[in-house]
């Protein structure tokens, strides 16, 4: 079973690629199209306010993405504006700003050992902005206070069509006469 995921997002000409490379590779696959809708604790943090939007580290670093899932929620639930955090960077984040040049506006989660998470908090509470998006995997809120309102995002995956993990595994185990 293989799952294309974030079929509402990419182009049709990238899923005939990976439609294509499945086949290829594993022509008995059985594929499940998917979408990644995003959602949030407390849209009304992000609605007409100047947001600060903080990403997963690796991901705007060693990936190169500019785009993730805080700015998309920064779209669709109405951001006014995206702050630029380079000014307000400290320590650690403005080390890893002059390593990786090209991550723009987004503030990377780096927090691998106690003066990152410092540098982190000291960041984002110095930032000007109304509220801070939280787009990392873990709650920020778990290891560092952060002073202004925020809110978290979240990934869910959308099944779309036919066939769906649940009939492939009901499928499975009634063949397999699994209870």
């Amino acid at each position: 079973m293989v799952v294309i995921n974030k079929i509402d997002s990419a182009s049709p000409e990238n899923i005939t690629t990976v439609r294509n490379n499945i086949q290829k590779l594993n022509p008995k696959a059985v594929v499940i199209d998917g979408a990644s809708p995003i959602r949030v604790d407390n849209p009304e943090i992000i609605r007409g306010k100047k947001v600060l939007v903080i990403e997963d580290g690796p991901t705007l670093t060693h990936g190169e993405m500019k785009l993730g899932a805080g700015i998309v929620a920064a779209q669709k639930y109405g951001a006014a504006e995206l702050v630029d955090p380079r000014p307000y960077v400290v320590g650690k984040l403005a080390e890893t700003f002059r390593l990786y040049p090209n991550i723009g506006t987004l503030l990377p989660a780096m927090g691998y050992g106690d003066q990152q998470v410092k540098d982190l908090e000291a960041t984002i509470n110095k930032v000007q902005c109304d509220s801070v998006i939280i787009a990392t995997p873990i709650d920020l809120n778990r290891v560092i206070k952060i002073k202004k309102p925020n809110t978290r995002v979240y990934y869910d995956l959308q099944e779309i069509g036919q066939p769906d993990m649940t009939g492939i595994l009901n499928t499975f185990l009634k063949k397999n006469k699994i209870k």
